[in-house]
């Protein structure tokens, strides 16, 4: 078949892939084995089969137009026609929070993702109420927000620390906002390199005094009303994002 043949039938309709880089770089005309969770997406939820068209991409090799060449069970594989997008990371922030109850914190994963956020940092505050996070699940959510927000990669999902630990280890060189209840704060500037959100009821008297102290620390308004954690981080990213002209 024909390029142009391709062309018209890929549209943004089109199921889009995250199919992690492995040893061999994508190239026209190869056959790129799809992870067993991609086949079954294709096969059982998309109801596609052979010769239809997708699009798949990672962080390295960038997004590439192509079709279903095989696709059986949970496996399959696709056959790379042309790169329709060069490689590029996104331009973002890590985000460090206290994990919510599942639902919320699914809904943070989500919407980090969307925004720009490159790393997610769990961190255990004193009223951290939930200790507990399915890495595995977080991280195909991640996936899938990428997918449909058409991002290049997929933000790395980091196993909980105490934020005790991350501020004893953390840089004076990067410059990391924290969002501090009825506090003043300071206007976001373009250098910030992360974000900090507490978890519901704040960060305890002893937290916020050390992380005043901190060189890295930054105080962060986010306006005069209480905000819910997962609001706290969309409003939190708007603001950074808006300050970095991204």
């Amino acid at each position: 078949m024909g390029e142009a043949r391709y062309r018209k039938r890929m549209s943004r309709s089109d199921p889009r892939l995250y199919v992690p880089a492995s040893e061999t770089a994508f190239a026209e005309g190869q056959t790129v084995p799809l992870p067993p969770g991609q086949a079954h997406y294709l096969g059982n939820v998309m109801r596609q089969g052979v010769g239809s068209a997708v699009r798949v991409f990672n962080e390295r090799d960038g997004e590439w137009v192509a079709e279903i060449a095989a696709l059986k069970k949970d496996k399959g594989s696709v056959l790379l026609h042309r790169c329709e997008r060069a490689p590029a990371s996104t331009q973002g922030v890590e985000l460090l929070f206290a994990p919510l109850k599942r639902d919320a914190t699914e809904l943070v994963i989500r919407m980090g993702t969307e925004l720009g956020v490159t790393r997610f940092r769990p961190v255990v505050t004193e009223r951290t109420n939930t200790h507990r996070l399915n890495l595995e699940r977080l991280s195909v959510i991640a996936t899938e927000a990428a997918e449909q927000c058409e991002r290049l990669d997929v933000p790395e999902i980091l196993p909980p620390e105490s934020l005790k630990a991350v501020l004893a280890a953390w840089s004076e060189d990067r410059p990391l906002y924290a969002a501090l209840e009825r506090r003043p704060g300071e206007e976001a500037r373009p250098e910030a390199a992360a974000l900090l959100i507490g978890p519901e009821g704040g960060f305890s008297e002893t937290e916020v005094q050390t992380l005043r102290s901190h060189k890295a620390v930054h105080s962060l308004s986010l306006g005069p009303l209480v905000l819910r954690a997962e609001t706290a981080v969309c409003a939190g990213l708007s603001r950074l994002a808006l300050a970095s002209g991204r």
